[in-house]
């Protein structure tokens, strides 16, 4: 899955648990569904990723992609001169959106026989959460 800076999902691929996560993320990035804008020098895209995308397929499949990459090096902490992290982590926002989308029973507990009927009940947990995330927003207004 990946996902937006504030959790909402973008795209999604499915594959067997035995499928490492870097031969998925070139699949992955090509699932996003909106319209991506031209990244240029003045307004580049980042991806931010973490450890396990820190290999060579990892880095041509960013590359490949025109992202500018934010892979954590594997055994680097993030610290400054006072040995403290700078900067909060980033990684737990796919898992926050998986915990959402867990909330739906067909999803936790994967009763669809047909990888493309488990895929759309994906998709469709994810247009909801699209629409409750623009609910609260009107709402809040």
């Amino acid at each position: 899955m990946i996902v937006e800076a504030d959790g909402g999902p973008l795209g999604v691929v499915l594959a067997g648990a035995n499928v490492h996560d870097t031969k998925l993320l070139a699949a992955t990035i090509d699932a996003i569904v909106v319209d991506r804008p031209e990244p240029t020098k003045q307004s580049p895209q980042h991806l931010c990723l973490d450890k396990g995308y820190d290999n060579p397929t990892g880095h041509a499949a960013v590359a490949k992609k025109q992202y500018r990459p934010h892979i954590r090096r594997i055994g680097e902490e993030k610290l400054d001169e006072k040995k403290r992290k700078r900067h909060p982590a980033r990684r737990w926002v796919v898992e926050r959106t998986l915990g959402w989308m867990s909330k739906c029973r067909a999803i936790l507990v994967r009763y669809a026989k047909k990888s493309s009927n488990y895929l759309g009940i994906i998709q469709l947990a994810c247009a909801f959460l699209w629409y409750r995330r623009q609910h609260r927003l009107v709402v809040l207004r």
